[in-house]
C-alpha cells in the first residue's frame, strides 16, 4: 500500500473544479472546496492565502503540465515546426477540463489586481512550448518568439472558447492561420536580413537588438536543499 498522500492544493483545486462553472473563482468557491475536502480552513488559507485566486493559478500550471506530458510521448519527429507548435497548443487546449472553468478564469485574470499575472500565466506557456520544442536562442529573439507565441495563444483560446465545430476542428484551421501569418512575419524578416540594402539600414537597430539576451535559467537540480551561488 502506498503511504503517499495527495498533495492537500491538488485536492482543493479538485474539489474547486465542481464549483467555478457556478461560482466562478470566487470565495464561494474556496470554501465549498474546503468542505468538500473536509479540510481544515487554517490549513486551506495557508496553502492558498489569496483563496480561489491561487487554485486557478494552479489550475492553468496544471494544464501546462499536461500538455508537456503529452508532447514529450507525441512523435514530433520529422514534424515541420509550425507543426510541432499547433501541436503543442492543440494540447495545450485539450488539457482543459471545461471551456466554463478557462472562461470564468479568463474573467478573473482580466480584472486590473490580476492582469499582470494571467499575463506571465500565458507567457510561461508559451515559455514552456518554445523550451520543448528544443529553443536555443540567447538573444532578442528568445523574446519576440515567446511574446508572438503568447499573442497566437490567447487569440485561439478566445476563439476556442466559442467554438461548436465537431472536435474543435474550426480551432485547429484557426491556428494554423495564425502561425502561418507568424512565419510570413519571419520569413520577411530574413528577406531583410539577406538584402544588402536593407540589412544596412537596419544595422543600427540590429545593433541595439543583439545587446538583449535571453535571461540566465538557473541550472536544474535535482537534489533537495540545493543552492545556486546569485550572479554578481
Amino acid at each position: 500500500m502506498s503511504n503517499t498522500l495527495p498533495d492537500p492544493k491538488a485536492r482543493l483545486l479538485d474539489a474547486a473544479l465542481d464549483h467555478v462553472p457556478f461560482d466562478g473563482w470566487s470565495e464561494a468557491t474556496f470554501a465549498a472546496a474546503i468542505s468538500d475536502c473536509d479540510m481544515d480552513p487554517t490549513m486551506a488559507r495557508a496553502i492558498c492565502p489569496r483563496g480561489a485566486v491561487d487554485l486557478a493559478v494552479a489550475y492553468h500550471k496544471r494544464g501546462d503540465a499536461l500538455m508537456l506530458e503529452r508532447l514529450a510521448e507525441a512523435p514530433l519527429k520529422g514534424m515541420r515546426f509550425r507543426d510541432k507548435i499547433a501541436t503543442a497548443l492543440r494540447f495545450r487546449l485539450e488539457a482543459v477540463s471545461d471551456k466554463e472553468v478557462v472562461r470564468r478564469g479568463s474573467a478573473l485574470f482580466a480584472l486590473p489586481q490580476y492582469a499582470a499575472e494571467g499575463a506571465k500565466l500565458i507567457w510561461d506557456t508559451a515559455d514552456a512550448i518554445w523550451t520543448a520544442l528544443g529553443d536555443t536562442s540567447e538573444d532578442v529573439n528568445w523574446y519576440t518568439k515567446r511574446a508572438t507565441l503568447s499573442a497566437v495563444y490567447t487569440a485561439s483560446v478566445l476563439y476556442w472558447l466559442g467554438d461548436t465545430s465537431d472536435e474543435h476542428a474550426a480551432t485547429r484551421a484557426f491556428v494554423d492561420r495564425r502561425i502561418n501569418e507568424v512565419m510570413q512575419v519571419e520569413k520577411l524578416k530574413a528577406q531583410v536580413r539577406e538584402s544588402p540594402t536593407l540589412s544596412r539600414l537596419m544595422a543600427g537597430p540590429n545593433w541595439l537588438l543583439s545587446r538583449v539576451k535571453a535571461p540566465v535559467r538557473p541550472p536544474k537540480a535535482d537534489l533537495p536543499g540545493s543552492w545556486t551561488s546569485p550572479r554578481r
